[in-house]
């Protein structure tokens, strides 16, 4: 019934190029979503500790229609400077909302926590993201890396490294679906085992015992983005961001938590021109989660190893 798209990425939803950029010194980085033109969007954010920015623009009872770039980007708050250099990339090209006369590029963000990875963060007065934000637009291409590279870069799962990771499924109606996926310290295994190996015992002590203030305060999050090339509308979008979730559930225990800041964003960039009828977007919906989950899967398993490493790789176990 499906199939895995020619690249296995996101960028085989027709529209959608990626960009990362990294700075090796500070062991983060920033991943841009960029539509070549403006895409209906929606969101979810399920963790109890989100970091994002333009999020509410995206509910469907919100007047802004479609969106330019999404931006997934390392450095817990700090990062969410990188959108303002998406939008000085994009106000560039002059792209963007026409607002009173002026282009307004629209750029929703979030981040994950990769402050404590071993990388220098004594950046001076002003975090790098921006720049890295600007670098990444530069570096938007469809064919784009995953493992260590962009937001994924420093990104730590439990004892491993994390990553970012992508993938992609067409289903029978033609219409091709897409995941991008930065996760950080958080990995699934293949399901409860009986008995509970003592590994699993203190994964999950480690998240009764997480207290804000608390050493392990930093939480633990996946930020990802499911894409299609059918025409949705923004409701439609934010159900496609609810589905998606599924896959996190799939491949990461536990998720969702309180301190979590578990996020989906959707895109739907319509160029296949296919509306779907009642069945074909249930078959939508079920390949948000699977697909999503194999991005996941893939960020983790393609991470490699770099100086100052705090974790292993996936590949050395």
């Amino acid at each position: 019934m499906f199939r895995t798209g020619l690249r296995n990425l996101i960028t085989d939803v027709a529209g959608l190029r990626v960009g990362n950029a990294i700075d090796p010194r500070l062991k983060s980085g920033v991943t841009v979503v960029l539509c070549d033109e403006p895409a209906v969007a929606g969101v979810q954010v399920l963790g109890g500790a989100p970091g994002t920015r333009e999020t509410d623009l995206l509910e469907p009872q919100n007047s802004i229609a479609t969106i330019h770039a999404v931006v997934l980007s390392g450095g817990s708050a700090f990062g969410l400077d990188a959108a303002s250099g998406v939008q000085a990339a994009l106000r560039e090209k002059n792209i963007g909302v026409e607002v009173g006369g002026f282009r307004v590029p629209i750029v929703p963000a979030a981040i994950l926590f990769d402050l404590r990875n071993g990388g220098d963060k004594d950046w001076g007065r002003y975090p790098p993201y921006r720049e890295l934000g600007y670098e990444a637009v530069q570096a938007a291409t469809v064919d784009f890396a995953i493992g260590t590279a962009g937001a994924g870069t420093g990104a730590l799962t439990f004892g491993l490294k994390g990553g970012l990771g992508s993938a992609s499924t067409v289903l029978d109606s033609g219409v091709t679906i897409g995941a991008l996926a930065a996760v950080d310290e958080e990995f699934g295994g293949l399901g409860y085992p009986d008995p509970m190996p003592e590994d699993a015992r203190k994964i999950l002590l480690k998240y009764r015992d997480r207290r804000v203030g608390g050493h392990e305060e930093a939480g633990s999050t996946t930020i990802a983005v499911i894409a299609t090339d059918a025409v949705l509308t923004k409701a439609a979008a934010k159900r496609l961001a609810i589905s998606a979730h599924d896959g996190f559930a799939h491949a990461i225990w536990p998720t969702h938590t309180p301190a979590d800041g578990d996020l989906v964003f959707a895109l739907a960039t319509g160029r296949s021109g296919i509306e779907l009828g009642a069945d074909a977007a249930i078959d939508l919906f079920a390949a948000a989660g699977a697909t999503m989950a194999r991005a996941i899967s893939r960020g983790v398993h393609a991470a490699t190893p770099a100086d100052g490493d705090l974790f292993p790789v996936w590949s050395s176990r």
